[in-house]
């Protein structure tokens, strides 16, 4: 499955949940650690608008870490516009050539494992943010396949780097979101 015919699909389904996330939930609590919606938003718009800087090799741009996305007026609309530009930017078949980067380190990555990141986000902190607020996280199938398979691939890098938790034994016949969410570190059956 090539995540690049799913970076679009994702990205809207992220920016969906976004979008109905009410305002009186941001104190409330996400598979996170240490992370209430609020911190997991800003965290998912920051590195999204990094996403697209990545794709289009210009240096990021914009507030950083400690910034406050969601006390500014609009930030749901403005995250849905900011995902279709990333999902848009990855589009460009020379956005998967060579090194990039999400922190405008000149040595950068490799631009698949960059996009693997930014789809990533999508679907993972688009789940943990759905569940967070008592959605149904929808993602599309192929979307939920894609990820399966850029996940199985780079778990184990991910963990080494602390960008995912210890693998969380899900049955091998759970839905495949589930068997997703497990090998990222999460548990699918999370509640508030």
């Amino acid at each position: 499955m090539d995540i690049r015919s799913q970076m679009m699909p994702a990205a809207e389904a992220a920016a969906r949940i976004v979008l109905e996330t009410p305002e009186g939930e941001l104190d409330a609590p996400t598979p996170c650690p240490d992370w209430d919606v609020r911190a997991l938003l800003n965290h998912l718009i920051l590195w999204n608008a990094r996403g697209e800087t990545a794709a289009r090799r210009l240096p990021p741009a914009g507030p950083g870490e400690d910034h406050d996305f969601t006390a500014e007026p609009g930030w749901a609309e403005r995250f849905a516009e900011q995902a279709r530009r990333t999902a848009e930017a990855w589009q460009d078949p020379g956005a998967w050539e060579g090194n990039t980067s999400l922190t405008g380190s000149k040595e950068g990555m490799p631009a698949g494992f960059i996009a693997g990141i930014v789809f990533g986000e999508c679907v993972l902190h688009g789940w943990d943010l759905a569940v967070a607020i008592g959605r149904e996280p929808s993602f599309p199938a192929p979307v939920v396949e894609a990820a399966w398979e850029q996940l199985v691939s780079t778990a184990e890098i991910s963990r080494k780097y602390g960008a995912l938790g210890p693998d969380v034994p899900v049955p091998e016949d759970a839905p495949l979101l589930d068997r997703v969410i497990g090998l990222s570190g999460r548990d699918p059956h999370w509640k508030p």
